[in-house]
């Protein structure tokens, strides 16, 4: 949404309320004619006195600068993404349109559309299932066993005149028994679809989370609070070490931590309630250990009250797997948050010019936690750049995502060929940099990263993760990134796209798929 609407946005909330501008503007402590100048959109507006006129008004931020409508926008590409939509000629300017001037309407139109892709995954998974699934196959065929015995001998019945009574007979009773095992049959079949069926959801339990996350900003003022209560009651002032952490659980809580093999060579930590033991897997990186504990500590120390307060508290999430997959994002959250403490880490990330290597060695972190965590560096008056995330792997599935306005990032299936976040499995451990410029103008810097994940044994594939941090190109020269690169209007960069269904770039030679929109 473009940002001189927000004036209007101002004026018509304003008025609503009942409110004179002479009186909004003393609220706020500016002059009557500046934010006249604001409402006929002559001025820009934003950082704290737009989250002033956010409470004035009682509008969520979101909803003045026109984060929640982008992020609608951006869902309708989606849909028009769809090849059954080739024929209709839509474009980016009449999604805004409808956005805009009718948002029920566009909001409607996304529903039905996640509607229909989760249906469509149902039916492809039962389709799977029915081809792979031995008991479903073996139901199936005797079924078909059944209906073929009934059939053979009905025709026998009916061309046959001359049957004796007791051939008769054994024929009728055939038909009877094999009537009745067709009809157990086809009850337990129906009894699995309809199970199948009713399982089915409107939109899928990540996209909820998706949507959680993307209405909060990505960013938990109750969770930040809690990392602090934390850190305060295990006595961690600077750097929070595996050892900080392991004392604390045994001094505070009487668990005892041990570095071994746990249950399947899983890549989690294993819990022993009876022995108060908590074993973390030997086999994964001290990074992701240290997190793991972490993660352990924290739940112990909350026993997850405020986590279930900020899942009790949004509309968003409708279902019971929706939330306990929430939940473990919040957790995650606050693991962060007590590693990489939001000050420390954004007066760090200033100073390195966020330089993602140097805050690895500062906070003994990975290379996917600090990036993870400078996204979420987006308190109010205390804000980082905004980032975009995206993490893959190998086979291209999207397992985290976290979008920008005018940054389409995919919720399934493939992003541009062209993006580093691919061309990093070529070279796992090195960061990979591109200036990128999409088909509107809009350029951006990508950073991605691939490295190997633990894996249950050498006889296995090598696990593989690729991590993108992504952000506007007016950001770069903050950044280490910008240092030595043409950023002007006209420098060269590299020509991208959000997705080939959507990229209007008929002559790239790394298309995928054939455009559905118009150029």
């Amino acid at each position: 949404m473009p940002r001189s609407l927000i004036g209007a946005r101002i004026r018509e909330r304003r008025r609503a309320l009942g409110i004179t501008q002479a009186g909004l503007a003393a609220t706020l402590g500016i002059s009557a004619s500046y934010l006249n100048l604001i409402e006929s959109n002559k001025r820009n507006i934003g950082g704290s006195l737009l989250k002033r006129v956010g409470t004035a008004l009682d509008v969520p931020l979101d909803e003045l600068d026109g984060a929640a409508q982008r992020r609608l926008v951006d869902d309708l590409a989606s849909v028009s993404a769809e090849p059954e939509l080739a024929g209709l000629r839509l474009d980016a300017d009449s999604a805004e349109e409808l956005a805009g001037r009718q948002e029920a309407w566009a909001q409607a139109v996304v529903r039905l559309h996640r509607a229909l892709l989760d249906r469509t995954q149902a039916v492809s998974a039962l389709a799977d299932r029915l081809h792979h699934d031995p008991v479903l196959g073996e139901t199936v065929h005797s079924m078909l066993s059944r209906v073929a015995a009934i059939r053979s001998s009905s025709e026998i019945l009916e061309t046959v005149e001359d049957l004796e009574p007791g051939q008769r007979a054994r024929f009728v009773s055939i038909i009877g028994a094999e009537s009745a095992r067709l009809s157990d049959v086809a009850q337990a079949l129906a009894s699995f679809f309809d199970k199948a069926h009713t399982g089915t959801r409107s939109v899928t339990p990540a996209e909820e989370v998706d949507d959680f996350l993307l209405d909060r900003g990505n960013h938990f003022p109750s969770l930040e609070r809690a990392s602090v209560d934390f850190r305060a009651s295990a006595s961690i002032g600077g750097a929070c070490r595996e050892s900080d952490l392991a004392d604390y659980l045994e001094r505070v809580h009487d668990v005892r931590v041990r570095i071994g093999t746990v249950h399947d060579g899983s890549p989690f930590a294993q819990w022993d309630e009876a022995q108060r033991l908590l074993t973390l897997p030997g086999s994964v990186a001290p990074t992701t250990r240290r997190f793991e504990l972490a993660k352990f500590a924290a739940q112990t120390f909350l026993r997850g009250a405020p986590i279930a307060a900020e899942i009790a508290r949004t509309p968003l999430l409708t279902g019971d797997a929706a939330r306990r997959r929430a939940a473990r994002v919040l957790v995650s959250y606050l693991a962060a948050a007590i590693l990489l403490p939001y000050e420390p880490m954004l007066e760090a990330a200033l100073a390195e010019r966020y330089d993602i290597e140097r805050l690895m060695r500062r906070f003994d972190a990975s290379f996917e936690q600090v990036c993870h965590r400078l996204v979420t560096l987006q308190r109010p008056g205390a804000q980082a750049i905004p980032f975009a995330f995206l993490r893959v792997d190998v086979a291209g599935f999207v397992s985290k995502r976290y979008p920008l306005p005018n940054l389409l990032l995919p919720r399934h299936g493939m992003a541009c060929p062209l993006w580093p976040i691919y061309a990093a499995f070529q070279s796992p451990g090195a960061l990979a940099r591109e200036l990128v410029e999409f088909p509107n103008g809009g350029r951006f810097v990508m950073l991605a990263r691939s490295d190997e994940k633990a894996r249950p044994s050498f006889t296995m594939p090598r696990r593989l993760a690729s991590v993108m941090l992504a952000f506007d190109a007016l950001h770069a020269d903050r950044t280490v990134y910008g240092d030595g690169m043409n950023l002007s209007s006209g420098a060269p960069a590299v020509p991208v796209g959000p997705t080939c269904r959507l990229c209007v770039r008929h002559d790239c030679w790394y298309r995928q798929e054939d455009p559905i929109v118009d150029v």
